[in-house]
């Protein structure tokens, strides 16, 4: 019996539905390649017929399952070593270099994401080039964290393990240096740049970012090529918002050379470089507003101590204003403008004695601006205002991971979770700072002490302290870490 055709109507309203829940786009154009992915997620699916499978695609509510099995096949990453080298020569010999000299001063940190990292080329040869250029590289804190939303990609990448296709037009020098033939012919990368880089599953479009929950707030750094062209126009200029808040103040993005047009980024500076074109962030979103009427609580969501610290009706003149400055600070960090939220609030704190809340928000403002030593002392007054909030500690804890502190952090999360058992985010950072640490069964450990957490919520609730990720989106992420582990 031959399969049924899939209509026009059909394919329609596939693209569609592909296009609300995972942000990509396919227009008619596309369709072919539309078709072919389909062909291969129903297969995997168990279906004979790509219109039935079409059918039940669209016949319910989408789950995490199915999409999952659909990114593998609809995005299939190119991508090879040392790619677009203008660009990596620009961040070589034009961005990095001042960047280096400012924090080798100070803390030597330095933090990069890379978006859409397919099978991981790019964030290995983004840790090459750093190896390259820092001599004392043991001493610095370096963050290399890479994200894509397709789980096989991200199985080869952490498995570091590639074939002759991968270096085609790579420098002659980068096999002999940087990797190890293996016996069926192909090379593995060297542990020592492996292991700068951590990778994580995530979804663009759904996932909220500045996140801590999978290490991409305060990037110096991002790379994020050849897959803004993929989204729907409204979903691109949502991720480009993203990740602008993602970056500190003065940081880079880095797109393809068929993306860098200046209208997509109005609100970063367009830098040209010798063939090769990079956007840097704006220190200021807008220009000033005028003063804003004090909003109701309901603005400072996943903020439970902002809204308890907002009475309906206070009547001493002085906390009035402080709870509007508070309120206020919760609106601007909503919209990623941290530098506003430290402004009004330590203009706040001259005037009176911060409550928790304000530290609280001062706190995490300092951490996703990258300044992790004033983050760290406003986290300190947050703990001596209200030494048994968890979230303080935790906070404590990623600004110390951040800084390197290992030991510090270690004594906050297992603090936070004295506090707190039920504490999530807590569980799996241990998890990953275990799994850092070359102690897997720690790490497998604290993971799934998470994922037992994770079970008794609904999907689609938003977990504490984790940037407006859900228990569904953060149980993907735990559950693509620990299949990476598997596959290596």
């Amino acid at each position: 019996m031959m399969a049924a055709p899939v209509q026009v109507k059909q394919w329609s309203r596939l693209s569609e539905f592909i296009a609300s829940s995972m942000g990509l786009h396919f227009p008619i154009e596309r369709w072919d390649d539309l078709q072919r992915g389909l062909s291969g997620a129903a297969q995997e699916f168990g279906f004979r017929d790509p219109a039935t499978c079409i059918d039940w695609l669209l016949s319910a509510p989408p789950t995490q399952v199915p999409l999952q099995v659909l990114a593998n096949h609809l995005t299939i990453g190119e991508t090879y070593f040392f790619r677009d080298q203008p660009t990596l020569d620009a961040l070589a010999e034009h961005i990095l270099p001042p960047l280096i000299l400012e924090r080798r001063a100070g803390e030597r940190r330095l933090r990069f994401w890379c978006a859409a990292c397919s099978s991981g080329e790019e964030p290995y040869s983004l840790a090459i080039l750093l190896h390259e250029l820092l001599p004392d590289l043991a001493d610095w804190h370096i963050t290399i964290t890479a994200t894509d939303i397709n789980a096989h990609s991200l199985n080869k990448a952490a498995a570091g393990i590639y074939g002759d296709w991968s270096f085609r037009g790579a420098p002659a020098w980068l096999r002999s240096r940087y990797f190890k033939r293996t016996e069926d012919g192909r090379y593995a990368i060297a542990p020592a740049i492996q292991r700068l880089v951590r990778f994580a599953h995530q979804n663009l479009v759904d996932d909220i970012q500045p996140s801590m929950a999978i290490d991409v707030h305060a990037m110096d750094v991002i790379f994020c090529r050849n897959v803004l062209m993929y989204f729907t126009p409204p979903q691109m200029g949502k991720v480009i918002g993203k990740l602008r808040h993602a970056l500190v103040e003065g940081g880079w993005l880095a797109v393809s050379p068929t993306e860098a047009s200046k209208a997509l980024f109005p609100q970063f500076t367009a830098v040209n470089f010798p063939g090769a074109i990079l956007f840097q962030k704006d220190a200021v979103l807008r220009p000033p507003e005028p003063p804003v009427a004090a909003p109701s609580p309901a603005p400072a969501l996943f903020f439970p101590e902002v809204e308890a610290a907002l009475p309906s009706a206070p009547s001493d003149p002085v906390a009035t204003a402080a709870q509007d400055s508070l309120a206020v600070a919760a609106l601007l960090y909503r919209e990623g403008r941290y530098g506003e939220v430290v402004d009004t609030l330590l203009t706040l704190s001259a005037r009176r004695v911060p409550e928790p809340a304000a530290c609280a928000l001062l706190a995490r403002a300092l951490a996703n601006q990258g300044k992790l030593a004033d983050a760290l002392i406003w986290c300190e007054r947050w703990i001596a205002a209200d030494k048994l909030d968890a979230a303080a500690h935790y906070l404590r804890a990623v600004a110390l991971l951040e800084q390197g502190d290992a030991a510090q952090a270690r004594t906050s999360l297992q603090r936070a979770l004295y506090l707190d058992p039920g504490f999530v985010l807590a569980h799996v950072a241990l998890g990953h700072l275990e799994r850092g640490h070359g102690k897997p069964r720690e790490a497998d450990k604290h993971f799934a002490n998470a994922l037992h957490l994770l079970r008794t919520c609904q999907p689609e609730d938003p977990m504490p302290e984790a940037d407006g990720l859900t228990a569904g989106q953060l149980a993907e992420t735990i559950h693509s870490v620990i299949c990476m582990d598997t596959s290596k």
